[in-house]
């Protein structure tokens, strides 16, 4: 997080709009329900409690879903998230290991954004299983995909069929795994667990709340679409004073 960024209070209604949805995206999630069903109660909860209506906020194609840099569907595409079912342990990233099913769908997707649609505005990636947070920075997929020759290579002919395999599976089990294996080092991420803070979130202790501004911040506009905040106390912003 940009440190003058996390300098900035947010207001109290901010806060505890951010508790409700939060507590609510907790409390539905269903171990006997679909991935399709925990990916919906994610988009709800960014649209509840920072995107709508400024930002519109969609799965798109094949991608689980994205958060767009203006508020149409025509809009560029600013972050790409990977959403897992809780109980999908197989597929889930851990933060010993990255180089799982999850991480390789996401690499495809920005590939797709970043080299198939030449958008040069995706700011950050997320992978969640809902308690779980990974946000990686664009700039750090920039550098280790979109700027290896030779991935995109490998990528461009599996796009365009002419590799052995042209199911997904192919390029994730053949192309981005091993490609991986050699970088995972180079891979900076932030990381998060929800049910960390769940004291804070439902007790009545407002000063405990002051450990969820940080959180908050975390999966804002102003973060995960870099996009300006005000950090003069002298000047009111629509969301921050």
């Amino acid at each position: 997080l940009n440190k003058a960024f996390l300098k900035v209070k947010p207001n109290r209604t901010e806060i505890e709009n951010f508790k409700a949805h939060l507590i609510q995206l907790l409390d539905r999630t269903n171990d006997t329900e679909s991935e399709e069903f925990h990916k919906n109660l994610v988009i709800d909860f960014l649209k509840k409690t920072y995107y709508d209506p400024n930002h519109f906020v969609n799965t798109k194609g094949r991608n689980d879903l994205v958060i767009h840099n203006g508020d149409k569907a025509s809009s560029t595409v600013g972050v790409i998230v990977e959403a897992k079912k809780p109980t999908n342990r197989a597929e889930m990233v851990t933060t010993e290991k990255l180089n799982a099913k999850a991480f390789h769908e996401l690499v495809l997707y920005y590939l797709r954004e970043r080299i198939t649609h030449k958008n040069l505005e995706v700011k950050h990636l997320v992978i969640t299983n809902i308690n779980e947070w990974f946000i990686f920075d664009a700039n750090t997929f920039d550098r280790l995909f979109a700027q290896n020759k030779s991935l995109v290579k490998q990528f461009n002919d599996f796009e365009g069929g002419r590799l052995a395999g042209i199911k997904t599976d192919f390029f994730y089990n053949e192309i981005a795994e091993p490609f991986i294996a050699q970088i995972k080092t180079e891979i900076d991420f932030t990381h998060f667990n929800l049910q960390d803070y769940q004291k804070p979130l439902r007790n009545d202790d407002k000063d405990d709340d002051n450990k969820l501004i940080a959180l908050f911040k975390l999966l804002s506009p102003e973060h995960l679409l870099k996009l300006p905040f005000v950090n003069d106390s002298n000047t009111l912003d629509k969301r921050f004073y």
